[in-house]
């Protein structure tokens, strides 16, 4: 079976003369076409292999959302050599740590960024991409079922980074099966997550073999994010609760931006729940709201709708996809309609690179352990419940920080929450909240405390509430849990000191 090159575009796209990619620059703006962006991708490819890297070899990619970086990419995956698009947001020993792992033989990036990096090694500003002469006729690298086209790296939340091997083969399928789905049809696309991640490439993949429009933002800032859906017309959006926490908290450029082209939003990263979809909908009241779920290591591909067209209930992530096999097992290792998700299709990960110290995340019969526990209801549909690794006990009590948020977002006051868990001398470990009010209610935490344990199990309720405007974000545009954690314990300490002070 010969298996098309990942970076290589589809014939049409190749001569489709609508604007591929478009990055707004203050009054003006930087604009490819698919021609253009196709023979700049080609001349990338071309010039690697003149300076000698070979198939297989790796390159990485250390900068923020660009054209460069996406005609990079696509120029590194034509020439047969393994892309590793590395978080800018790791501290600089992580970072050379990283490009040690994968053997990086050449850093390609902003050239700001570049400027950090070890003396010795080679590197290859973005700014000279455009010096590179066009080349329209170029020998793509046409690769084997295994041939590994990506290593992208986790976000190290507990411990070294990981590197998970993606083949060609494996997101040339998730591509053609979501082109299949007809996804982006007539569709004008804005992207402001980082393609260091999976959803932004992705989704970027997904856009030049539509051969739709997409509205490139270097990265998630909610003014320019609001200012670029009302500018260029954007009718299919990807969001994560905190911005659209933030884009509530700027009720007057919302009031006097034109939002209603957007048709869809696709959420992730947390379930939607009644509050957070009711935000939604006074943003755009029309749109169709998608609440999404994807890993890594198993691809964006694992749910869809119901066969039988019924409606997924609110916080549902969908029903099995007809291409994807799903089943959950419990703690006890049985399978079950509550318990980790374990899935297998096409877009699996070949593993993790160069870590013997992992337990390789696959049964016996290859299905990926995803961590994640699910619901499956009677109708077949999958509910997000939270990650294993996240449950704590407190008081004997299993507890996953998506049911505590769950509950705290049904107060009138509450916007959004985030729950982490802290140590307890007596408990082992107990939650505690951080709380975004809504804009038009007064949050007392103490009240909020009480309507929560009178309202849901007791050893829920939150042990401590701190109010704030907003939440830290992660590289990757979530909440930055562990820097809350670490605030929180920072708190009661120093409470803590004072009581023995006292």
């Amino acid at each position: 079976m010969t298996i098309t090159n990942l970076g290589a575009l589809p014939l049409a796209a190749r001569h489709n003369p609508l604007p591929a990619f478009i990055m707004p620059q203050g009054e003006g703006e930087n604009t490819i076409t698919f021609g253009e962006l196709d023979a700049q991708a080609n001349a990338v490819g071309a010039a690697l292999q003149a300076r000698g890297y070979v198939p297989g070899e790796r390159i990485a990619l250390l900068g923020r959302n660009s054209i460069a970086f996406i005609t990079a990419f696509l120029g590194i995956l034509r020439a047969g050599l393994v892309a590793v698009p590395i978080s800018i947001k790791f501290p600089p020993a992580t970072l050379e740590s990283i490009l040690d792992d994968c053997d990086a033989r050449l850093v390609m990036g902003d050239d700001t960024l570049l400027a950090s990096l070890a003396a010795t090694r080679s590197r290859w500003g973005f700014s000279e991409l455009v010096t590179l002469a066009s080349v329209t006729d170029y020998d793509v690298f046409t690769p084997q079922a295994d041939s590994l086209a990506m290593l992208l790296y986790t976000s190290g939340s507990t411990g070294m980074p990981k590197g998970v091997r993606l083949t060609h083969a494996s997101h040339r399928w998730v591509v053609e099966t979501r082109l299949a789905a007809n996804e982006l049809v007539d569709q004008r696309v804005l992207i402001a997550a980082p393609f260091y991640h999976m959803n932004a490439l992705a989704l970027a993949l997904l856009t030049l073999a539509s051969g739709v429009t997409t509205i490139l933002l270097p990265q998630f800032r909610v003014r320019e994010y609001i200012a670029a859906i009302a500018r260029y017309r954007c009718t299919w959006i990807t969001a994560v609760p905190p911005m659209i926490a933030m884009m509530m908290k700027e009720q007057a450029l919302l009031a006097a931006s034109d939002l209603s082209s957007v048709r869809v939003v696709r959420m992730g990263s947390a379930p939607v729940n009644e509050g957070l979809f009711n935000q939604i909908r006074q943003i755009w009241p029309n749109a169709r709201v998608i609440n999404a779920y994807g890993t890594t290591e198993g691809g964006p591909i694992v749910f869809g709708p119901h066969p039988q067209g019924r409606t997924a209930p609110l916080q549902s992530n969908g029903y099995a996809h007809p291409a994807v096999s799903l089943r959950l097992r419990d703690e006890q290792g049985q399978l079950s309609d509550h318990g980790v998700l374990e899935m297998k299709s096409p877009a699996l990960m070949q593993g993790y690179h160069q870590r013997p110290d992992v337990s390789a995340p696959f049964t016996d019969d290859g299905y990926y352990i995803s961590g994640d526990v699910f619901m499956r209801d009677d109708h077949g549909f999958y509910t997000f419940i939270g990650r294993r690794d996240d449950m704590f006990v407190c008081g004997g009590e299993n507890i996953y920080p998506g049911e505590v948020e769950k509950l705290l977002e049904q107060h009138p006051a509450v916007q959004q929450a985030c729950v982490v868990a802290v140590n307890d001398e007596i408990k082992g470990s107990k939650p505690v909240a951080w709380i975004i009010p809504r804009e038009d209610s007064v949050a007392r935490p103490e009240e909020i405390k009480a309507w929560t344990l009178t309202h849901g199990p007791a050893y829920l309720h939150p042990r401590h509430i701190w109010l704030t405007d907003s939440f830290p974000l992660a590289g990757t545009n979530k909440v930055d849990k562990q820097a809350l954690r670490a605030e929180a314990e920072r708190y009661l300490a120093t409470a803590s000191d004072k009581e023995m002070r006292a």
